[in-house]
């Protein structure tokens, strides 16, 4: 967490108050829920009457996806739709496929390219088929696992066209690129404080004024009436100071991380030349700084097993992820990888090294320090694996 955020936070936690209240602690609290509601508006280019604070981004993403299908559907049965992109995060995917499974929704997924970029050809022609029936379009500004940047501006241009409202999980885009919600043309976008150096537990959706939005939960009808639940002041509080400290340092924070990417990167391949980048290629002539995130770095090593090398180098005192650390610990290949055209095989030897506001020279020295012998020993026991499966089969 940034240490304005902590101060933020400590500071509320000691006050009593809820912010549905009428006495004067009460009053005290949604002020402060209000003037938070505020910063975290005009950081994020939203009016405040926009930002709709949740528990967390999967919470975020849930009331828009399954909010605007139900609204879009009851206004137009016809409208059954959901178009997403194939690379979702699962907080966008699981609940429109939930909604195929119960609640009579088709889901499309839209082809990406290898570097994990949404087909904008494919998401034109389904619009043209089938925009008559089509409930929302949902495209992630910035992918967790590979961190390709989406062409957000395309998509809502071509969905503009037909009158189809816009969701954008944009967790890992705020503080990290530039973030505009009303020049983005957006109609709906998720953002969460742990992402930004906030607190876990807290969130926001911001969704354009006049957009019909049904309910996820039910009970005391906070937040415009869509998102009932007593509001979590010092969260709310600690998360504007968190997006509002991190959107204003960005300009010189990015370059910083990116700097930091790039180095690993480079390093990676000379230690482990088979090693490949998946993403868009920051080394590349010509590449452009705004089409991956700054501090992502994602690999896969041919011949290891994710699971083994993040364990080996965890070992070493170096901590990465092998893709969304909300499916960690599911024994299969990344759907984003799959996607993209990466094979299974390859795709079980993906890690991802993510850099932040508070990652040095040193953390990349020390990577690399470890890497070589962890990736030697994955592989050895990738081999011993195998050559047991091969004995146990002619058996």
């Amino acid at each position: 967490m940034l240490p304005a955020a902590i101060d933020a936070l400590t500071a509320e936690l000691g006050r009593t108050g809820n912010a549905s209240s009428l006495h004067a602690a009460g009053r005290a609290a949604r002020r402060t829920v209000e003037e938070s509601r505020e910063r975290l508006a005009a950081a994020l280019g939203a009016h405040p009457s926009e930002v709709v604070l949740t528990a967390g981004g999967t919470e975020a993403d849930n009331l828009a996806v399954k909010g605007l299908f139900w609204a879009r559907a009851a206004a137009d049965p016809a409208r059954r739709r959901i178009l997403v992109s194939a690379v979702e995060h699962h907080a966008v995917l699981d609940p429109a496929h939930w909604l195929a499974a119960s609640q009579g929704a088709e889901v499309v997924h839209l082809p990406v390219d290898r570097e994990g970029r949404v087909d904008l050809a494919s998401l034109a022609t389904e619009l043209r088929s089938s925009h008559e029936r089509v409930a929302l379009v949902s495209v992630m500004w910035a992918n967790n696992e590979v961190g390709t940047v989406q062409p957000i501006a395309e998509v809502v241009a071509l969905a503009g066209r037909y009158g189809i409202p816009v969701h954008a999980d944009a967790v890992q885009a705020v503080g990290a690129v530039p973030v505009d919600f009303a020049a983005s043309g957006l109609d709906a976008l998720t953002l969460s404080g742990h992402k930004v150096g906030g607190p876990l537990g807290v969130a926001a959706l911001l969704a354009r004024r006049g957009l019909d939005l049904t309910p996820v939960l039910h009970g005391g009808g906070q937040e415009r009436g869509v998102r009932s639940g007593t509001v979590d002041t010092p969260a709310a509080r600690s998360f504007a100071v968190a997006v509002e400290t991190a959107a204003r340092a960005r300009p010189d924070v990015a370059p910083r991380i990116a700097a930091l990417r790039d180095d690993l990167v480079r390093r990676v391949r000379a230690a482990v030349p088979d090693a490949v980048l998946r993403g868009p290629d920051p080394l590349r002539p010509g590449a452009a700084p705004t089409d991956r995130l700054p501090g992502n770095a994602h690999l896969t090593f041919p011949g290891c097993e994710g699971d083994s090398l993040l364990f080996l180098l965890d070992s070493a005192g170096v901590q990465c992820s092998t893709g969304s650390a909300c499916r960690a610990g599911v024994p299969q290949p990344s759907h984003v990888l799959l996607a993209m055209g990466v094979d299974e095989r390859e795709a079980r030897g993906a890690l991802r090294f993510s850099l932040g506001h508070t990652s040095t020279a040193a953390d990349v020295d020390a990577l690399l320090d470890v890497l070589p012998e962890a990736v030697t020993r994955a592989r050895a026991a990738g081999l011993a694996s195998a050559a047991v499966a091969g004995r146990a089969a002619r058996r």
